[in-house]
């Protein structure tokens, strides 16, 4: 056989290009992905709008839901001669004190609790059984305890918040720890790693990012169970100003300070989420 009877096989003469010219081989044109940040704009403006526009027809009676301009006007006011004797900042100021130092109270107790549950047997048997138990009961039914135990000042608001924290921190914490790769702490013992820097420098850092959002899912829990907390003898505080305010129906204020403890946590979150890219640019790439 001849080298041309190989050359003449049936289809040799065709263009491979044209062979491959299939409906799902061309090339499609590239479509403009979707913003998720313009999505959620759109989204606030439309319930900016829809609550604009309710007010204005007066679908509801505005002694139940203010306007915008009405929320904007009482926050004014309030920035500028206060409310319940304290100003907005002094509110925000005393709430955020309460919040950051029960949140560093959580992740005190958190992370070391959490590394137990993950790394020891022990620890597991002794500490998941108690988060799991205290996670699902909500702040206001153990606050009269925590009450009667401390008493009515700042540990025992501080305490309750700090309570609500814990599971969060504590759980993401001893997920992340389970979560390591073997590899990795094998490596690391094989190079000579003690116990103590194998969690250092291999388990912590590995764990982090789950850390992280264990915090960030903690702020949230804190920020629910500020109000609950500032119920009890306070003075001063965001809760505590939208308490007083509904006991008096100036419903004015209690939009306002509830905007404004979402706008805040909103940025707190924004901040974790910053650090997160900072601190574990690696998290979800692996």
């Amino acid at each position: 056989m001849s080298i041309s009877s190989y050359s003449e096989r049936p289809g040799a003469g065709i263009d491979k290009t044209e062979g491959l010219s299939v409906p799902w081989s061309r090339p499609r044109p590239k479509r403009a992905g979707v913003s998720a940040r313009a999505v959620s704009a759109v989204t606030i403006l439309a319930v900016l709008a829809a609550w604009a526009l309710s007010a204005r027809l007066q679908l509801v009676s505005p002694v139940f839901l203010p306007s915008p301009a009405a929320v904007w006007s009482k926050f004014l006011s309030v920035a500028q001669n206060g409310f319940v004797d304290a100003t907005l900042l002094q509110h925000v100021t005393a709430s955020l004190a309460r919040v950051f130092a029960a949140l560093v109270a959580a992740i005190l107790v958190g992370v070391p609790v959490g590394l137990a549950i993950g790394i020891s047997t022990v620890g597991r048997g002794i500490f998941d059984p108690l988060l799991e138990f205290l996670r699902p009961i909500p702040p206001l039914a153990y606050l009269p305890l925590i009450i009667i135990w401390f008493g009515i000042g700042e540990p025992s608001k501080i305490l309750v918040i700090a309570i609500a924290m814990l599971a969060p921190v504590a759980l993401s914490t001893a997920a992340g720890v389970r979560g390591v790769s073997k590899e990795r702490i094998s490596a690391a013992r094989s190079l000579g790693a003690t116990r103590i820097q194998l969690v250092r420098h291999v388990i912590l850092p590995s764990a982090l990012p789950s850390i992280l959002t264990g915090l960030r899912i903690a702020l949230g829990a804190g920020w629910s169970t500020l109000v609950a907390a500032e119920l009890v003898a306070a003075t001063r505080g965001l809760g505590f100003m939208i308490q007083s305010a509904a006991q008096f129906l100036v419903t004015d204020v209690v939009v306002m300070g509830i905007l404004v403890i979402a706008i805040i946590a909103f940025g707190l979150e924004f901040i974790i989420r910053r650090i997160e890219r900072r601190l574990v640019p690696w998290a979800g790439r692996e």
